[in-house]
């Protein structure tokens, strides 16, 4: 069963701070992360951009990140840190296992099997 869901980020000026941040960059969405140091619970905040598409399409993204957090990346969350989650339309056909496998993987910060530093 998972863990407590993490608290949500609600201000432009918190989601503005997690910009300066580290950026882990994937095929289905960007998650940024910034340590506030202290030993508070993990805050989240989810957006999608306009030009992803319409606001049904939006909402589903949103939708699927959101419980893909729920199921599994919420126990991974680290204390004192908040992340933002840049959902793409790339997300609506991922099949829902590799979305939850891959918020997990870049959450814990590592790096997809043969990534290289070239790119």
């Amino acid at each position: 069963m998972p863990g407590r869901a993490p608290e949500r980020l609600t201000k432009r000026a918190e989601f503005l701070a997690v910009q300066r941040g580290a950026k882990r960059r994937g095929p289905l969405f960007l998650l940024e992360v910034l340590e506030r140091g202290d030993d508070g619970p993990p805050r989240l905040g989810i957006t999608v951009t306009k030009k992803t598409g319409n606001a049904v399409e939006r909402n589903r993204i949103r939708r699927r990140l959101r419980e893909a957090v729920r199921t599994r990346a919420a126990d991974e969350m680290a204390s004192g840190t908040d992340y933002v989650i840049v959902g793409r339309r790339e997300v609506l056909d991922a099949p829902f296992e590799t979305l939850r496998n891959e918020l997990s993987r870049r959450i814990r910060g590592k790096r997809p099997a043969g990534a290289g530093q070239g790119n």
